[in-house]
Order: C-alpha cells, then structure tokens, then sequence
C-alpha cells in the first residue's frame, strides 16, 4: 500500500506548535492535506494554524491539549469525528526529553517520559487508528521516535524506555495494520534543530559548564533542520517506508549496531565515559 497522492486527505498532526510538528504541518498542507493540529502550546498552535492560512492551506481543527491526557484526547477525538469522519494520516510527533544518569534521574522524570512520549502516542492511536479501520479506505500510521530507539546512547535511559517503546508498538502495527492497507512509518531522527535542544532537561548537569555549552553547540552545528525532517517524513508515507531516517549518521549507526555487536559495544562504552566526565564528583559516603 502506497499513498502517492496527499492532495485532500485528512491528517491529524501532534507536537504541531514549533520544530518537526510545525514543519510537518507546513509540509503537509503544501501538499493539499487537510489538517487537524494539536499541542499543550497554545500559542504556538495559533501560529502555525494562522501560518498555514496565510500560504492557503487548510486547516480543519486546532485544540490545545496534553497527549498524555486520556480523557482529552478521547473528548477531542469524538468531536473531530463527528464532524469530519475518520482520518486518513495519523501523524504522533509531540514529545519531550529529559536525559541523565539513573542515580540523579528521579520518579518523575521516567514518569513523564512514558506518559508524553510513549503513553501519548497510544493515547492517539487508540482513538484515532481504529476508526480509520473501520473505515476501510486504507491510510497511514507515523509514530515520531528517535535515534535513541535504536541505539544505546550515553544518560537516556528514561528516554529510551519511552522511544523503544513506541518502536515496537509501530514494528507490531506495521504488519497488525497491513490488511487493512495502513501503512506505519517509524520516524528516527538524530540531531534535529528544534527548540528542544535548547529546552532538554539534562539532570545533574550544569547546562552552563563551558563543556556541556560546547557540546551543546556542537550539536546545533551537526544537527538538520526540521524542514528536512518533515519532508522525510512526507516522503516515507507516500513511498511506506516504515523506517525512516532523517541523517545517515544514524543509519550507518544503526547499520554498524547490528552488524558488529562488539565493535558497537566499544565505542557505546568509550561515549558514556566521555559524557560521565561532565558529572560533578559523587560526594562521599559518611
């Protein structure tokens, strides 16, 4: 199943107020879609609807909400089908990080990885997904994880225990959603330049450590823009491709991880000592 042509579906877009989720919004509109946007900014939502407008795009529906909340989600999504039917792209890009080593991670902190970023994304498909079935005209499923789903990089544990998690709730639903011509696309971006790089919450770390300030910019340096991302994303529903890259570092990492299990073990080791080196020393024990 391919879906070559977006000119007049109904896509539902998360995480739409800044980054990938606007971008997305904007790719997809220039495309002829009719969207159906949703973040818990506001403000930013506004403007990327009136964005959109402006260029003669259509947006269908707007509604400030958390993805984390059940109940939300499913009064919001009994309105959007009441008065526009079932969707015909289901996109889950809204998230957040937090990233640190376990002793200085607290409850909440793997909490809200889970619930915004695992637990919010079902949250969308147990509402959203269904109906499309029900439907029977096809459609697609994209489910925004990250490198950190596929590799074991240094201090995101919490993290990663919420992106591998929807990459195998997408790698169950790529072949669940196939009868029904749904395609699911399983989104890996590495280094991507978005407000959360700014906004990441790195715990027991100082973020103005000259260290972490040039690790930081060394990232912004690396990173692509989320214009780019947002049409790989594009690309990857109207060709079904389930994983989708947005930088080839990740894909030779990915590549490398699988195929020389040791060598990747080394080099997964030498990056966490060099991140450790940016904690302060562990106060003794009395």
């Amino acid at each position: 199943m391919t879906m070559k042509v977006l000119t007049g579906r109904k896509c539902l877009i998360t995480g739409a107020a800044s980054g990938i989720g606007r971008a997305t919004a904007v790719a997809a509109a220039a495309r002829g879609m009719q969207l159906i946007l949703t973040d818990i900014d506001a403000e930013g939502l506004a403007e990327t609807a009136a964005r959109i407008g402006a260029s003669g795009g259509t947006v269908l529906n707007t509604r400030a909400l958390d993805v984390s909340d059940y109940e939300a989600v499913t009064a919001w999504a009994k309105q959007v089908h009441d008065d526009y039917g079932s969707l015909d792209v289901v996109m889950n890009i809204a998230g957040i990080a937090t990233w640190g080593t376990v002793e200085n991670l607290e409850h909440r902190h793997w909490r809200s990885m889970v619930d915004v970023n695992l637990m919010g994304p079902i949250h969308v498909i147990e509402n959203f997904v269904p109906p499309m079935v029900a439907a029977g005209r096809g459609g697609h499923l994209v489910n925004v994880s990250s490198a950190a789903g596929l590799l074991a990089l240094p201090w995101h544990a919490a993290y990663s225990a919420a992106k591998f998690g929807l990459r195998g709730v997408s790698e169950v639903l790529r072949f669940d959603l196939e009868r029904h011509d749904i395609g699911v696309s399983l989104v890996v971006p590495g280094a991507v330049r978005t407000p959360l790089v700014g906004t990441v919450q790195i715990v027991g770390v100082d973020r103005d450590d000259p260290r972490v300030r040039r690790m930081v910019k060394l990232f912004e340096g690396y990173a692509v823009t989320p214009e780019k991302v947002a049409d790989r994303i594009i690309a990857g529903i109207e060709r079904n491709r389930f994983l989708v890259h947005t930088s080839p570092d990740i894909r030779i990492g990915y590549w490398f991880a699988r195929k020389f299990a040791w060598p990747y073990e080394v080099v997964a080791r030498v990056a966490n000592r060099r991140f450790s080196e940016l904690l302060p020393a562990p106060a003794r024990a009395q």
